[in-house]
């Protein structure tokens, strides 16, 4: 694909370059299998309850129906640009939907709660290949003048599958098997293969790049313990379990061997470290980490504080929860134009401190707060999350040269797991320790169905439970503007500052 400097199709060389068909094209195929990815990790949410009546299983193992598809998404991760290197971008990114197929049609036939855990493993691993594999072939054919635009569409489904998991989920359970919440994938996923294979640009694949083998068992497998450990913090011993505490020591000591380890073996490694010696790129991934921490923590809260503080279901919880996703899909398209004429680290900090500014309302929150004014401020959390994450990503690849797109989207896709794993760990470990102090009586029955007339007497202590852990996630949201300052400014160019252009180790 071409490099920072060469024309685009249209002749356009300049930040005002515009999305030709064969591009929009591409993303329209790459946002089609995304989305059905992101939706299949949270749709199933709302299915638990039913899949344990169904399957004679307790909660406890059903829950690995959920956490079977987040650890076979997070352990993939790492290995991702190697794939596309080898085999090319086109080619993985095909077979991973079909393997994400493969895993719908098996999960939808699955005869017992042990089968359907490892069929959701199956669709994890497919679902972890696509995101980061669609957003490489996206980077490389828009190159850096339109970065920002093309990153703000395979943004989209990212924030939006968060918000209509539970919505269509709950939708297929009123009126049909929970079988069909893995069956809706085949015709979906069917057409975005069909729209890949016509739309996607070919890569050549380089037969002649080794797969790291020892990288690839410390990396893959420290993501992994790691985001385990991270999503056991939530219950009810928090951090102290010591089952917790071994998983998150084992995942966070084989993350910190792998980085002596990349050091040795340099441009062969698994994912280059020495993408970090750019600025901008180090800019960007550490944005990416503390935005992760503050947006998965926030995206934690606000679907319990409906459920618990104002005992909705799921669907209506989905639908109040829908203002973010609009603010978001109202941003993105801005944030991306803007992206690309005035430089990420414009855009970003902006766009974080929307965010600040909506979650601050959320620090307030009482059991009668009235719902346009959550909403309100809810709208306001999207349009921030809207000009941050993709935004800060995009910046990422401005100065790095086509052939390191792959093991750059590894490492950005790695980064921002491990920082929503810790957002999410942290915040839950809040919110529950506040509901333990404040309703002794309740503690952590309150995360599950309640009685109304117990809901409402204890409601208020609740509601100032949720209130202080949205001050802690205020705070985490402020963190991030510190490497989001840092992030390049004027579109800057790969090339335009000192050093190899587009090199890692030349300034951002």
């Amino acid at each position: 694909m071409a490099h920072a400097t060469t024309s685009t199709k249209a002749g356009k060389t300049d930040s005002g370059g515009g999305i030709d068909r064969r591009l929009a094209g591409a993303c329209a195929a790459v946002v089609l299998g995304t989305v059905m990815s992101i939706l299949d990790a949270t749709i199933v949410n709302v299915a638990t309850r039913t899949l344990g009546q169904d399957l004679n299983a307790s909660i406890g193992t059903i829950q690995w129906v959920l956490t079977g598809y987040l650890l076979g998404f997070a352990g993939v991760i790492p290995l991702t640009g190697w794939a596309a290197d080898r085999f090319g971008a086109k080619r993985v990114w095909i077979a991973a939907l079909a393997l994400f197929l493969a895993g719908s049609a098996l999960a939808a036939a699955a005869w017992s709660v042990e089968w359907l855990i490892a069929f959701r493993v199956v669709q994890g691993v497919g679902g972890g290949l696509i995101v980061p594999v669609g957003q490489g072939i996206l980077a490389r054919a828009a190159g850096p003048e339109r970065m920002g635009r093309v990153m703000g569409f395979i943004g989209l489904p990212l924030l939006l599958g968060s918000v209509a998991g539970p919505v269509i989920g709950g939708v297929i359970l009123a009126s049909a098997s929970w079988r069909w919440i893995f069956l809706i994938n085949l015709p979906v996923g069917a057409a975005a293969i069909v729209l890949a294979r016509r739309l996607l640009p070919g890569s050549a694949p380089r037969p002649g790049t080794g797969l790291d083998l020892r990288g690839l068992v410390l990396l893959c497998a420290g993501v992994t313990a790691f985001a385990y450990g991270m999503s056991e913090a939530g219950g009810p011993d928090g951090f102290a379990a010591p089952r917790t505490a071994a998983f998150l020591a084992a995942g966070t000591a084989l993350v910190l061997l792998y980085v002596p380890h990349a050091r040795a073996r340099g441009s062969r490694a698994l994912i280059d470290i020495a993408l970090f010696r750019d600025r901008g790129f180090a800019a960007a991934a550490a944005t990416n980490f503390a935005v992760a921490v503050a947006l998965f923590g926030v995206l934690v809260l606000l679907p319990l504080y409906w459920q618990v503080v104002r005992g909705h279901g799921a669907l209506a919880t989905g639908l109040l929860l829908a203002p973010q996703a609009l603010g978001a899909a109202a941003a993105m398209p801005l944030a991306g134009r803007l992206t690309d004429r005035f430089g990420a680290g414009l855009v970003v900090p902006a766009g974080i401190v929307l965010g600040l500014l909506g979650t601050a309302v959320y620090t307030q929150v009482e059991a009668g707060t009235p719902t346009a004014v959550l909403a309100a401020a809810l709208f306001v959390i999207g349009l921030g999350l809207g000009a941050t994450i993709m935004p800060s990503m995009a910046a990422g690849y401005r100065t790095l040269p086509p052939h390191a797109i792959g093991a750059a989207t590894s490492a950005l896709n790695t980064v921002q797991r491990l920082g929503a794993s810790i957002g999410t760990a942290v915040l839950a470990v809040t919110l529950q320790h506040g509901i333990t102090e404040r309703v002794p009586g309740v503690g952590a029955r309150a995360l599950g169905p309640l009685p109304a007339p117990v809901r409402a007497r204890v409601a208020a202590p609740l509601a100032d439970a949720f209130g202080a852990a949205f001050w802690l996630a205020l705070a985490l949201g402020a963190v991030a503007l510190v490497p989001a300052l840092l992030l390049p400014r004027a579109g800057r160019r790969a090339g335009t500052a000192s050093g190899t252009p587009g090199t890692p180790g030349s300034a951002a």
